[in-house]
Order: structure tokens, then C-alpha cells, then sequence
């Protein structure tokens, strides 16, 4: 049964679950999981035995109650005692360079935190403004929601005063969207990513419903990559839900086409394809990019991005981009930050490094842009097949 439920309907039904939420926020430190779902499962048993025919009304827009951060059984969980206060919508919607992250792996396949903090350091001395947590790049939807939560509160801690903070905390299912939103702004993330619903598809009007519900819990950039999902996100869902003052903006992944009509009605935008990246920043009115080139030549893309139109920079870019893209990220990607001995060579399941002939022509990439731009002071080489751990239970 769902908490989402209409307080009119059945006024000592919200006394129960009130009395019932109370009581695990207070215990939700000290007891495990399962004692928490034993907890809610015996609220769900009487609530069904109490609710009758006349529930029959949802409140599409209800405002979430204030989100409860459960901690990690897995690793410890990196939170601050204090919650970082969220950037403004000014400083939010005027980010030019984020770097999507990769999550790096241990042998184990748990996070290698090491490595992680120095890829983050890497971007942040390199120009980045933003730091994008768990999104396609960085295999969020190989994460349990804990974990997902985990990262987002770990990078808080220990980059949200340099950077700003985007939490991929997104789904499909508008409840789960919704509660790990909430988990991620207590956590301190600035800004939430929100995918659209994929395979579970719905209309352009159960769309415009999800969004609302998610939008109602805080900042929020729209996330549109039909590549992905299947399903674009059609201008006429962005135009109704543009005035909603949490709507910061919108990644697009479409074309600079559709950046080009949103920019010139005012809304913010961000381009997540690199190769389309300079267009979109200089002619086409993009605020700047959501970055995966960004995790290997980080200066490259912040000027880019900041020193005006620069073709004989995006040419030379240019087959690095295309390299990144010609598997689904971050596959390429991931086999690269090995490749230059930033990240251990350790692949979650269902990902698998490029085949060899595509780690030499990355090898002989980084040596016609130039080292130097690279991330990492190790020589680039080529991995042989044994070189990698893939790991399918983690």
C-alpha cells in the first residue's frame, strides 16, 4: 500500500501512518533493513484491512515529507552532519561544464573510492564546475539505491564545497523517483537528474504527472535521451512543465535543433553529446554540456566551453568523441581510464572492455592530441584481454 495517499480520505488512517513514519525515522539508524520493511509491511497489512471502496481519490500533487537518509550497510556512508545548502538557481543554471563521472571498481566490484576522489580532484583542477553522480557514465543502474545514495553523499562531503553536486536520482517507477530525490537533497546534492520513464513508457500526460510529482521535492534538470529510453520527451510536456520554478533545465540529447527552439524561448539547456557540444554553446544558445569526454581531457572541454568558438579545437576533438561514442558509453570510456592507469580495469557486468584493435586506435588518439591533456601521469597502453576483471555479483 502506498503512503502517497489522500489525508481525506480517512483521517485515523494518516494518524496511523504518521504514528508509524515517526517511529521508524526515530529507529531507522538502529534497525536493519528487514526489521524496517517488517515495520512497514504490518502498517501496508492494516492499512488494506482498514481502507474500504471509498479510496478512491490520489493526490497526483502531494508534497513529499522531509527525506530520511538511511545509511549503508555496505561501506560507510560518507554524509556531513551538517546538509550542505543547496547552490542557487542562478548558480545552477549557469553551469557550463560538468563532467559526467565514471565510477570506478575494485577487484571485488565494490567502489574504489581512491580512485574515484582522484578522478573528481582530476576534473575539478581541470575547470569543472559541475560534478554529474551515478548517471549513464556512471553505471547508476548498476547500483543499489543505498549505493547510489552513498556516492552522491561521499562526493558531497568531499568535493560540495568546490563543485556543485547533480545526483542522478531518477527512475522509471515516479515512487522510486521520488524517494531517492528526497534521500539525495538530504544527502546535499544542489540539483536532482531525472531520466524519463523508459520500457514502463507512458503518455505525453503521464509524463507531464511524473514530472510534477518529482518536481514538487526540489531543483530538478529534465533529462531527455531517447537513445536511451526509447521514448523522447516531446516539447510540448517541457512547455507546460517550464514554469514550474524548480525546473532548472533540460539535458537534451536529441540535437541542437531541439536546443536551439527551447533556448530561444528562454529555457536552459544542456547538450549531453560532446561532439555536439560546440555547436550547441556557441550557435545554438546552450548553457554548456554535460560532459564523457570530460573525464579524460577535462581542460580541453572547459575551454571549449569557455573561450569561444574554437572549430580548429572541436575538429581535433573530434575522433576522441567519435571513438567514446561508438559502443554505448560508458564502455569506451571505461576502457580508456584503464588504458592510462587512472582507473583498475575492473568492468560491472553487463559492460566489457572495447576489443583490441580499439585500444590501440585509443592509444594512438592520445598520442596525436597529446598526453598532456590527458588525465592521470601514467604512460597509455594497451591492455591485453587477461588485463581486465569482469565481475558479474557485486
Amino acid at each position: 500500500m502506498s503512503h502517497h495517499l489522500h489525508h481525506r480520505c480517512c483521517p485515523s488512517l494518516h494518524t496511523l501512518f504518521q504514528n508509524e513514519l515517526q517511529i521508524g525515522s526515530d529507529l531507522g539508524p538502529t534497525l536493519g533493513f528487514g526489521a524496517m520493511a517488517m515495520l512497514f509491511r504490518g502498517l501496508s497489512s492494516r492499512v488494506s484491512r482498514s481502507v474500504t471502496s471509498n479510496l478512491t481519490s490520489r493526490n497526483s500533487y502531494w508534497k513529499p515529507a522531509q527525506a530520511t537518509v538511511l545509511p549503508s550497510f555496505l561501506r560507510p556512508l560518507s554524509t556531513t552532519s551538517e546538509v550542505k545548502k543547496g547552490a542557487s538557481m542562478e548558480d545552477l543554471r549557469s553551469l557550463r561544464f560538468a563532467t559526467a563521472v565514471k565510477t570506478p571498481y575494485l577487484p571485488n566490484g565494490r567502489f574504489d573510492l581512491e580512485s574515484y576522489d582522484n578522478l573528481v580532484n582530476m576534473q575539478i583542477a581541470n575547470g569543472a564546475e559541475g560534478i554529474l553522480v551515478a548517471g549513464t557514465t556512471g553505471e547508476g543502474y548498476l547500483m543499489t539505491w543505498d549505493d547510489q545514495i552513498s556516492l552522491i553523499a561521499h562526493t558531497v562531503k568531499s568535493f560540495g564545497d568546490k563543485v556543485q553536486v547533480i545526483g542522478n536520482s531518477g527512475s522509471n517507477c515516479t515512487s522510486e523517483a521520488i524517494k531517492a530525490t528526497e534521500r539525495g537533497f538530504a544527502a546535499g546534492m544542489d540539483v536532482s537528474l531525472q531520466i524519463n520513464p523508459y520500457y514502463g513508457k507512458t503518455s505525453a500526460d503521464g509524463l507531464v504527472a511524473h514530472y510534477s510529482n518529482v518536481l514538487s521535492v526540489g531543483p530538478v534538470i529534465i533529462y531527455n535521451v531517447p537513445t536511451r529510453t526509447s521514448s523522447d520527451i516531446p516539447p510540448s510536456v517541457i512547455e507546460i512543465l517550464a514554469p514550474n520554478p524548480n525546473l532548472v533545465g533540460v539535458k537534451e540529447c536529441v540535437g541542437n535543433d531541439r536546443v536551439k527552439k527551447y533556448t530561444s524561448e528562454g529555457l536552459v539547456v544542456w547538450t549531453g553529446n560532446d561532439e555536439e557540444s560546440h555547436e550547441a554553446r556557441w550557435e545554438c544558445g546552450a548553457t554548456g554540456v554535460h560532459s564523457v569526454a570530460g573525464n579524460l581531457v577535462p581542460g580541453l572541454i572547459r575551454k571549449l566551453m569557455f573561450e569561444g568558438k574554437n572549430p580548429t579545437l572541436n575538429s581535433k576533438l573530434m575522433p576522441l568523441f567519435d571513438w567514446l561514442f561508438h559502443v554505448p558509453v560508458p564502455v569506451a570510456l571505461n576502457t580508456a581510464l584503464a588504458q592510462l592507469g587512472v582507473i583498475k580495469p575492473v568492468f560491472r557486468l553487463p559492460h566489457v572492455p572495447v576489443p583490441v584493435e580499439k585500444r590501440i586506435e585509443f592509444v594512438n588518439l592520445v598520442k596525436e592530441i597529446g598526453r598532456e591533456y590527458f588525465v592521470g601521469d601514467k604512460d597509455v597502453q594497451v591492455l591485453d584481454n587477461d588485463d581486465f576483471i569482469l565481475v558479474s555479483r557485486y
